[in-house]
């Protein structure tokens, strides 16, 4: 017999969780985030080849598996940093980075990121030891305002190969101080929006390869057409109201980041279907565009039926760290009335809805990625962190540069006072 059949033969008698990667995490508070089953008290999650094969309270728990005893504490799905510049930015360079911006250059719907994210990124390790496994990254400036350019997902594992999906969204900016960059005109930023968008809508496809579009007309054909969504970072009411009306004359998919204003028009939002991502602890009015900014507005969205999701707007935590800002948004949402398991949804389920993710990542249920956290306290309190995350199945190391930094100077402290 060759070596190739007797290698063939001795495989195929193996038993089969050789080839299976198979855990079980069993007493466990599961926060399924799945409406019809809720919180599992005591439940186990069966985990196979990354993905999550059963959930339940008394389940038959298979031979030969890694078993996590999770001693009653919470697990959640993994969270999805709705909106963020991981992979883009570094500790020095939060604000001057050129991977995450551009001026002065013929780019600008079709300013791409995709090209400069960095798998390597101090970042990345800090924030999947606070419970994120996937975010999706953001331009913050293009050559050609009002566009930021196209974001990009990236899955958390850990692995050069981080990006999930380039080209996941359009990002426009709207107001605010960046109304300077189209002559000082509100009015003339949504006149440029509108009429880049109406030429993209009446673009034909080259009938030779000769005569390509440029970046831009392909990615804002990419909106018009449906392919992609627009995410429009507009503040104030008047603002939103102008999305809204975009949105209904071009059929687009929209998303509204910032929103500080949303509640005012939420039952408009709601009937059109629009989603937004906000942050709930923004309850200041930095800007004229947010002076009716308060601190019930997640609560007063979801009585309205609008889908929404938490990011961390402020400064550091925008990318330092965007999971422990969007943990800590969600419990002072909660504070001012926002019910608890919504809270957990805008983290998980509902961002993966808004992103059009929802069938790999946001519930604990079978067929979905096993993306997951055990946390050693409430989710929502700053003070709790992780002390188990699952990526794809595969258990990510909680090691970050803080915490290499605490193990070897800490001892000689206290050896030191």
């Amino acid at each position: 017999m060759s070596r190739l059949v007797f290698a063939m033969v001795l495989l195929c008698a193996m038993p089969e969780t050789v080839f299976a990667e198979l855990t079980v995490i069993t007493n466990a508070k599961v926060y399924t985030m799945v409406p019809e089953q809720a919180v599992l008290e005591h439940g186990s999650i069966v985990i196979r080849d990354g993905l999550i094969e059963a959930v339940g309270q008394e389940l038959q728990l298979p031979e030969n598996a890694r078993v996590v005893d999770a001693l009653g504490r919470t697990v959640t799905p993994g969270l999805i940093s709705a909106a963020t510049q991981l992979g883009l930015t570094e500790h020095s360079a939060n604000s001057h980075s050129s991977d995450q911006q551009v001026a002065g250059s013929t780019l600008g719907a079709g300013f791409d990121v995709q090209y400069a994210i960095n798998a390597n990124s101090l970042l990345i390790p800090h924030a999947r030891a606070d419970g994120i496994t996937r975010a999706v990254s953001l331009p913050s400036d293009s050559g050609m305002p009002p566009f930021n350019g196209l974001g990009a997902l990236l899955h958390l594992i850990e692995s050069p190969d981080v990006l999930e999906l380039p080209r996941f969204t359009l990002f426009a900016h709207l107001g605010g101080p960046n109304s300077g960059a189209a002559g000082g005109s509100r009015a003339a930023q949504w006149i440029l929006l509108r009429q880049a968008l109406d030429a993209a809508r009446y673009w034909e496809a080259p009938q030779t390869a000769l005569s390509l579009p440029d970046l831009n007309t392909k990615a804002l054909n990419a909106v018009v057409s449906g392919e992609l969504p627009l995410l429009l970072d507009v503040r104030r009411e008047s603002d939103i109201r102008q999305a809204i009306a975009l949105q209904q004359d071009f059929e687009l998919e929209l998303i509204i980041l910032g929103a500080s204003e949303a509640w005012r028009v939420a039952d408009l939002l709601a009937e059109a279907g629009i989603p937004v991502i906000l942050d709930p602890a923004a309850n200041l009015p930095g800007t004229f565009d947010e002076l009716a900014v308060r601190d019930d507005a997640a609560n007063l969205l979801h009585q309205a039926g609008v889908l929404f999701a938490f990011y961390a707007s402020g400064g550091l935590y925008y990318t330092l760290n965007p999971g422990l800002g969007a943990r800590e948004s969600a419990g002072y949402a909660v504070a001012n009335g926002l019910p608890y398991e919504a809270a957990l949804r805008a983290l998980t389920a509902d961002t993966a809805k808004i992103w059009g993710i929802e069938t790999q990542a946001g519930e604990i249920a079978p067929g979905r990625g096993a993306d997951l956290v055990i946390w050693d306290g409430d989710p929502l309190e700053p003070s709790s962190a992780p002390v188990m995350v699952l990526i794809a199945g595969q258990e990510a190391s909680l090691e970050t540069l803080q915490t290499r930094l605490r193990d070897k100077y800490l001892p000689q402290i206290l050896e030191n006072p």
